[in-house]
């Protein structure tokens, strides 16, 4: 038995008009972002200073960079990992434990140790490890050298872009404010740079390779380590 043509005619504009009614919707509703997708990290921008600096809210652990650049207090069982040096220790497999022993790494001040992560480990190309001595001392002054052993050690390895992040609370001390030992580090970077600055002038040095900054924070510490930098660059900035 045949079906009625108007029967099939308007089944046929019902299935019509269905197709239509979800295509519209699909246009309207906004994208579901792909799976894994991760947003982008806050950046804030620093100018005023002889090279580009910006603040970047990120993980160590998480930072696509050439160089970066940790610190680490003196190896001792009573200074435990934390947070971003918690989680740079698993990505490595425990690597930092292993290393952070008085017969090895000591963590003494000024002390400097690189490693290359294991593919498949941390985004970083390389790992720079800075001592900062006994914890239970520690001031925001000593990062002045620390930023000072970054710029040359960023320069003798040859890495344009290093990225910072102080890890200080991470390591267990956290009285002192982000900002005060941004600015301590900014100032150290900067001598260094204006050390190499002189001996380049009289040539006696190679030319410059550094080109910018990031500092790495994280978001509960992002504007201190902001305001705190761009106080450190004024003084450069009117020279």
């Amino acid at each position: 038995m045949k079906t009625p043509k108007p029967f099939v005619l308007s089944l046929l504009v019902c299935i019509l008009l269905g197709i239509l009614r979800t295509d519209s919707s699909r246009a309207q509703s906004p994208q579901a972002p792909a799976a894994g997708a991760q947003s982008k990290p806050a950046e804030f921008p620093i100018t005023g200073g002889p090279i580009p600096i910006r603040v970047l809210v990120q993980s160590p652990a998480d930072a696509q960079t050439d160089l970066q650049i940790i610190c680490l207090f003196r190896s001792d069982p009573s200074n435990t990992l934390h947070g971003s040096l918690a989680e740079l220790n698993e990505k490595l497999g425990g690597l930092l434990e292993k290393i952070r022993t008085p017969s090895l790494f000591r963590g003494e001040l000024g002390e400097t140790i690189v490693l290359a992560p294991p593919s498949g480990t941390l985004a970083a190309r390389r790992l720079l490890m800075i001592g900062l001595g006994d914890s239970g001392t520690f001031a925001p002054d000593r990062m002045e050298l620390v930023g000072s052993i970054a710029y040359r050690e960023s320069f003798r390895l040859n890495s344009a872009n290093p990225y910072f992040a102080p890890t200080i609370l991470d390591g267990g001390v956290t009285k002192f404010a982000t900002g005060e030992v941004a600015a301590e580090f900014v100032h150290g970077f900067l001598r260094a740079m204006r050390s190499h600055d002189v001996l380049l002038a009289a040539g006696a040095a190679p030319p410059k390779i550094i080109a910018s900054l990031t500092f790495l924070a994280g978001p509960t510490h992002a504007a201190d380590t902001e305001r705190a930098i761009k106080a450190a660059l004024a003084p450069a900035a009117s020279k």
